[in-house]
C-alpha cells in the first residue's frame, strides 16, 4: 500500500510540474541559455580590451577562450546553489516529518536544475559544433549523463538531492580553466600555474572523489527510500553517479601525472 501511495503521489508531482511549473521550468531552462550566450560576448568583448595577448590567439582558441568563460561562471553559480541547497538550506534534512528524501524539491530548487540545464544544452551545442576542438567523446558523455539526470530531476521532483551533490563536482572548473588560460597566455612556467595545479588536485580529491563517496554511502544509508522512486529514477541514480565517478578518477590520474610532470622540469 505505501509504494502505490507514494507511486501515486509522484504522479500527481509529475503533473503538478508538467501543468502549475511549467513556466518556471522553461523560463529557467531559456534564461540559461540566453545567460551562456551574454556571458560569451562580454567575454569576448573585455577579454579583447583587457588582455593584448587575446588578439594573438587563433579563432579555435578564442572560441575556446569564451567557451570557458561560460563554464566557469556556471560553474561559480551552480556549485554555490549545490552547496546550499544540498546541505545548508533545510530543504534536504534528513528529518522524517519532511517525508521521503528522494522527492524533496522546491520552486528553487527547481528553476536552478533549469538554468544549469541551459548551460549543458549550449555546451554540448557548442561542442558539437566546433568538434572535437572544445572537447573529445568523454564530454559528450559527461554532459549527457548530466542531462538527463537534471531533466528528470526536473520534471519529476525526485532525486534532486543526489543531482546537486554531482552537480558540487563544477566547483573543479575554474581550476581546470584557468590552467588553460594561463597556459594560452604563455605564463605555463609562473608559480601561479603550479600553484593552481596543486589546488586542482585538492578540489578534484574533495569534490569529485570524496563527495561521491558520501553520496554512495547516503543512497546506502537511504535505499528504503530510494527504491520507492520510480524505475527509472533507480536507474539513473545507480548509472550516472557510477559513470561519472569512473571518468572522475581516471581525469584525475591524468591531473596528478601531469602535476608530477610539471615539478619534474621544475627541478
Amino acid at each position: 500500500m505505501e509504494i502505490n501511495a507514494y507511486q501515486t503521489r509522484a504522479e500527481l508531482l509529475l503533473r503538478s510540474y508538467m501543468l502549475s511549473d511549467s513556466f518556471i521550468v522553461y523560463s529557467s531552462v531559456i534564461g540559461g541559455i540566453f545567460a551562456c550566450k551574454m556571458v560569451y560576448d562580454l567575454s569576448h568583448i573585455f577579454t579583447s580590451i583587457y588582455f593584448k595577448g587575446y588578439a594573438g590567439l587563433s579563432k579555435p582558441q578564442q572560441v575556446e577562450w569564451n567557451n570557458r568563460s561560460i563554464s566557469t561562471v556556471h560553474a561559480i553559480f551552480i556549485t554555490a546553489m549545490s552547496l546550499y541547497l544540498a546541505f545548508w538550506s533545510d530543504l534536504f534534512f534528513d528529518d522524517q516529518l519532511s517525508g521521503l528524501v528522494t522527492i524533496r524539491s522546491s520552486t528553487l530548487s527547481t528553476g536552478v536544475l533549469g538554468v544549469s540545464l541551459g548551460y549543458f544544452l549550449s555546451d554540448l551545442a557548442m561542442i558539437f559544433w566546433y568538434y572535437p576542438s572544445l572537447g573529445g567523446l568523454e564530454y559528450v558523455v559527461h554532459h549527457l549523463l548530466s542531462m538527463l539526470a537534471v531533466t528528470y530531476a526536473i520534471l519529476t521532483g525526485e532525486g534532486q538531492l543526489y543531482v546537486y551533490m554531482v552537480l558540487v563536482s563544477e566547483a573543479t572548473t575554474p581550476g581546470i580553466n584557468l590552467r588553460w588560460y594561463l597556459d594560452a597566455a604563455g605564463l605555463k612556467k609562473s608559480k601561479a600555474y603550479l600553484l593552481n595545479g596543486f589546488m586542482m588536485v585538492f578540489a578534484w580529491l574533495v569534490a569529485r572523489i570524496l563527495l561521491f563517496i558520501y553520496l554512495f554511502y547516503h543512497v546506502y544509508l537511504h535505499y528504503d527510500q530510494v527504491k520507492q522512486m520510480h524505475s527509472f529514477g533507480i536507474l539513473l541514480i545507480s548509472v550516472v553517479p557510477s559513470v561519472i565517478g569512473v571518468m572522475n578518477l581516471l581525469w584525475f590520474w591524468k591531473i596528478v601525472k601531469g602535476l608530477m610532470k610539471t615539478l619534474a622540469k621544475r627541478q
